[in-house]
């Protein structure tokens, strides 16, 4: 599409956004609430006056700023990013894990975001310049990962895939997380693994319906990028061949632990190749479009994260994150 269609179709969720979530559209583009209510998060509302959005401060149109956020609904999840995912409840932590793949040249776009509001837990997250939700960890313990599904579908009534995740690391609890997501249901395609000190959940989203992943026998949750669950009535296109490799090779990676998992072996992990370039430490080469541009280990019980950018087997940086 040209971007002038793109802008339009962002467009779209503006009322919707401006109803429902007006302290995000307003983080997006500087705009302020003039009738808020408690549905519509009217705590944030005086704190957020006269303070300059994402579109105003960079000197961009509201509507670059919601496409960039909407930017999975608009292509309805057919973007070629794959992530392999884990949640892992153990006695002594509980882990949150990805390596997110992308294309190389969004590389340069990811950075490390700080978010601190009143009356709300702090955020910290790996994001791309312009999203206000992503992948990260909160002050409450609560964390979350993305994977990309390639389903067919986008409801603008429903809350968009990357404010969901917004919306989740603004949660006091997992639970909680869930409550919130379910009552606006998300508007395309995605899987969202959130967990807190109590372990984690995958979430399964469609435009239509959601279907739940539950920790296994050993407190596990393991993704990529096709649907685990049922999902009646909804075609998974399973468009990454690997996708099954990837989640099948890291929880035999995971059966073979003799030790309980700490941040440093679970690392170690994300760094396996067998099925090279799609592996678990995605390359790209070849028909490979995207190779694995960030590592994060969240340790929620502890309330702490390492993130390893680039490929973890090439590390370029490596970030403690800690509350």
């Amino acid at each position: 599409m040209d971007w002038p269609k793109v802008q339009d179709l962002a467009m779209t969720f503006e009322p919707v956004m401006r109803r429902k979530w007006p302290a995000y559209l307003e983080e997006i583009g500087g705009e302020f609430v003039t009738h808020a209510t408690s549905e519509t998060m009217s705590d944030d509302a005086d704190w957020m006056l006269g303070r300059p959005g994402i579109a105003e401060g960079a000197g961009v149109s509201l509507s670059d700023i919601i496409a960039i956020n909407v930017r999975t609904e608009i292509t309805f999840g057919m973007f070629s990013d794959g992530c392999t995912a884990l949640g892992w409840k153990t006695r002594d932590g509980s882990f949150l894990a990805q390596n997110w793949d992308w294309m190389e040249a969004q590389k340069e776009n990811l950075i490390i975001l700080t978010i601190e509001q009143q009356n709300k837990p702090t955020i910290k997250m790996v994001t791309e310049a312009g999203l206000i939700g992503k992948i990260g960890l909160n002050s409450a313990g609560v964390g979350v990962c993305l994977n990309a599904i390639k389903v067919k579908g986008m409801d603008s009534t429903r809350i968009p895939c990357h404010l969901g995740l917004r919306m989740v690391l603004e949660s006091g609890s997992r639970d909680e997380a869930v409550r919130q997501l379910e009552k606006y249901g998300v508007a395309s395609s995605c899987h969202m693994l959130v967990a807190d000190g109590s372990g984690s959940i995958g979430l399964e989203w469609s435009a239509v319906e959601l279907q739940k992943v539950k920790m296994n026998g050993r407190e596990q949750v393991f993704h990529s990028n096709h649907y685990l669950a049922e999902h009646v009535g909804v075609e998974d296109s399973r468009w990454l061949e690997d996708s099954t490799f990837r989640v099948t090779k890291i929880e035999k990676l995971c059966e073979d632990f003799k030790d309980p998992p700490t941040t440093e072996t679970l690392f170690e992990l994300f760094k396996d190749e067998e099925n090279y370039p799609g592996a678990i430490c995605r390359a790209q080469v070849g028909t490979s479009g995207s190779a694995s541009l960030f590592n994060i280990i969240m340790d929620l019980q502890h309330r702490t994260a390492a993130v390893t950018l680039g490929r973890p087997v090439a590390p370029e940086e490596v970030v403690q994150l800690a509350f």
